[in-house]
């Protein structure tokens, strides 16, 4: 009786589940952005936003909270109504990173469900054009004659080019200055003028100062050369054999929100990837489109959050 009862009460939970997802949306949806209107992150959920909106009939109204290397948006996800109408796009810094090097009032594991991978993007390691170097190993050798006199700026402490410079540190043992800032941008507009001497970012940033002679590039980030910069190795391949930072992001909602609507929020976003849009615009500034399944998102968090923990752990680095 009690296995009859409990397969009754299955059934008539899927059949509820199922019923919520065929109403949904029913109103529009917020997309949360934890960084500033203007950057790559706010560029990305756009266009995914954008073709969402399309596609479900119900307007995605992004909401940009930036603040604390995307710990703000994070905690406002994480605290959501598990209902589907509350999603976020979410960075490594954020996953990966953030709850490593510093205590965030979120828990990746008990507060966030994740729905698929948006991206896989590569950062450029870029220098003043006015320094000496024109390779990494000349960046290598500069940095070893003088150590502790090469200032590299970052989005903050825990964000991507922090934690990526302390690999890069570790792998040439060579000593660097981490100099945070509150925006990427912040760091590149000191490179250029020369307060501080490198720093790296995605292509998106990076390449328009490039082509400008603003900074000059001497590594990809990527094991893979970028079609961008065709001529422009990568760093593993210019002498740190295996260093690898690619950045990547994906949507999320808080922890709980019924297994049917992650399933929809999972197909829409996939079939958003593959629009004509995305591709133009996001392929065009070198990202790769990925989708997948939350399953597949969830192991990639899990295994970067392995691999920057040891990287931290080693490094002993710290949030300024």
């Amino acid at each position: 009786m009690k296995i009859a009862l409990l397969s009754v009460a299955w059934v008539m939970m899927g059949h509820a589940a199922y019923a919520v997802a065929a109403d949904y949306p029913a109103r529009p949806i917020r997309f949360i952005i934890p960084s500033a209107p203007g950057g790559t992150p706010d560029i990305i959920s756009r266009v995914v936003a954008a073709e969402l909106s399309k596609q479900m009939g119900q307007q995605v109204v992004v909401d940009n909270r930036p603040g604390a290397n995307g710990t703000i948006g994070m905690t406002l996800i994480a605290r959501a109504a598990p209902d589907g109408y509350s999603i976020a796009y979410a960075p490594l810094s954020a996953l990966g990173i953030n709850p490593i090097v510093t205590k965030v009032p979120y828990d990746t594991n008990r507060d966030l469900q994740m729905v698929t991978q948006l991206v896989f993007g590569q950062h450029l390691m870029t220098v003043n054009p006015l320094l000496p170097i024109k390779s990494v190993q000349e960046l290598i050798d500069y940095a070893k004659s003088n150590p502790g006199k090469l200032y590299f700026g970052s989005a903050g402490g825990g964000s991507s080019q922090h934690i990526g410079m302390e690999l890069f540190k570790l792998m040439t043992g060579t000593q660097m200055v981490h100099v945070p800032f509150k925006a990427i941008q912040q760091a590149i507009t000191e490179v250029i003028s020369g307060r501080i001497q490198m720093t790296f970012d995605n292509l998106a940033s990076m390449v328009p100062h490039v082509r400008a002679g603003r900074v000059r590039a001497i590594g990809v980030t990527s094991l893979k050369r970028s079609p961008a910069l065709p001529d422009l190795p990568t760093i593993s391949e210019a002498g740190v054999p295996g260093f690898e930072v690619t950045t990547w992001s994906g949507v999320i909602t808080p922890a709980g929100v019924p297994r049917a609507i992650i399933a929809r929020l999972n197909a829409e976003v996939n079939k958003s990837l593959v629009s004509a849009t995305a591709k133009d615009v996001l392929g065009g500034i070198g990202y790769d489109l990925v989708g997948g399944t939350p399953e597949q998102f969830a192991d990639l968090v899990k295994k970067e959050v392995a691999k920057w923990t040891d990287v931290v752990k080693r490094s002993g680095a710290k949030v300024d």
